[in-house]
């Protein structure tokens, strides 16, 4: 596609060059996505080593990023996944409405919360 030759190694002499050139190319797409993984979700290592451990680590991880993903459509703004992340790390604690966090209005503290128990 570009003009560059490249020169891949395998045993697997069935396949034919371009099946193995496709190959490794999905295997790169498979580590860029794992590097962002890592460096945005903040999975430096595993947990658990057992298999069950493991896999459950990276369906969590691949839960927030769609959730990060989604939170991006849905608030139709020029942030990165990044940014949002961020963001969400940085008011964890803070009940503010999510759609008006992600616009940046400023939060509005004497709201009541209708959803709090009243004591009387």
């Amino acid at each position: 596609e570009t003009g560059k030759r490249y020169v891949f190694l395998t045993n697997n002499f069935k396949l034919s060059a371009k099946t193995i050139a496709d190959i490794y190319k999905a295997r790169w797409q498979v580590e860029l996505f794992f590097k962002w993984i890592k460096q945005n979700l903040k999975i430096k290592s595993f947990v658990g080593t057992s298999k069950n451990a493991v896999m459950t680590q990276i369906w969590i991880a691949l839960c927030i990023y769609l959730l990060l993903a989604f939170l991006k459509f849905q608030s139709k703004l020029q942030k990165s996944t990044q940014q949002i992340l961020r963001l969400l790390q940085l008011n964890l604690f803070e009940k503010r409405d999510l759609m008006a966090l992600l616009r940046g209005d400023p939060p509005c503290d004497n709201q009541p919360d209708i959803n709090q128990m009243v004591l009387l």
